[in-house]
């Protein structure tokens, strides 16, 4: 069975990027602003109703608006990763943070996705899996460029390392 004695878990170097914070911020509207609109529209289209829809506006807008101020912010403080020539390091989250670590030996795959948010801020995310589904690593949030660099840093990397991924 092989070792991996120097592999210890730890904060990951490097920060997402910026864009990130326009990202989840343009992510948490998505979520949080449709229920407060709908119950602004019905406040402004039907009078008998006005003060149920404004009571019912604000107490769906002011979460929803803390949300949006809070979480990319604090998202962007906590998410963290690093690639080196032996593991790739993970910290994400917000109010439920996790840090991973996948020697190179066990990843089977490397993939990148970019959804449509994403590719409006230039970001991708690359996720790192192995043979345990609930090993995957996943980096969200970093620069378009820099995402396919590191696919294909970790594809080489996957490629020098013996292990048992297969």
């Amino acid at each position: 069975m092989e070792r991996h004695d120097n592999l210890r878990l730890r904060p990951p170097r490097h920060r997402v990027d910026r864009r990130a914070i326009g990202w989840w911020t343009l992510q948490s509207a998505v979520f949080a602003l449709p229920l407060p609109l709908t119950f602004g529209i019905l406040w402004a289209s039907i009078p008998p109703t006005r003060e149920f829809f404004m009571w019912a506006t604000l107490i769906s807008l002011v979460p929803g608006l803390l949300y949006m101020a809070v979480m990319p912010a604090w998202r962007y403080r906590v998410h963290r990763w690093e690639a080196t020539n032996e593991a790739v390091y993970a910290a994400s989250g917000w109010l439920w943070q996790q840090w991973r670590v996948v020697p190179l030996s066990r990843v089977q795959t490397v993939d990148t996705l970019r959804g449509p948010l994403q590719q409006m801020f230039g970001l991708s995310g690359v996720t790192v899996t192995t043979a345990s589904s609930s090993a995957a690593v996943k980096i969200k949030g970093i620069d378009h460029q820099l995402a396919s660099d590191l696919v294909e840093y970790l594809a080489k990397c996957t490629q020098a390392v013996p292990g048992d991924a297969t």
